[in-house]
């Protein structure tokens, strides 16, 4: 499978962006994975930002986005979105999209180590 993360860009404090992953590949099911998005700011280490259930019905979301990020996905279209809002400095980062490691898992992940087919990345900039 092919992930392919778009939508990043320079944005001051306070504004929002909305960020797209699409999946594209032969026999690839969508909706029976988990996806979820990562984030990776200079010389640290990757962060979970937020996941989602194959269904879209249930979210789950890292502490320091929570309230501000929203998570969602349209198996119609294989895509799943982060829709950003009040962005902080803090925000700024790589940010990647990624695909469970395993289909129909029943709970929602954290680890990096527990997704597969990570996207390219795109990058956000929030200036101050």
């Amino acid at each position: 499978v092919q992930l392919q993360a778009s939508g990043g860009g320079l944005v001051q404090a306070g504004g929002s962006l909305r960020l797209s992953c699409a999946a594209s590949g032969r026999n690839f099911i969508f909706s029976i994975y988990n996806m979820a998005w990562f984030r990776q700011a200079p010389g640290k280490e990757r962060e979970f930002v937020a996941a989602v259930s194959g269904s879209g019905g249930s979210t789950y979301y890292g502490d320091s986005v929570k309230g501000r990020f929203t998570i969602s996905r349209d198996n119609a279209k294989s895509t799943v979105y982060l829709q950003m809002n009040s962005l902080k400095p803090e925000d700024t980062a790589v940010y990647y999209c990624a695909g469970d490691a395993q289909l129909l898992r029943a709970v929602l992940v954290t680890r990096p180590s527990d997704y597969t087919s990570w996207g390219q990345g795109t990058l956000v900039t929030v200036s101050s």
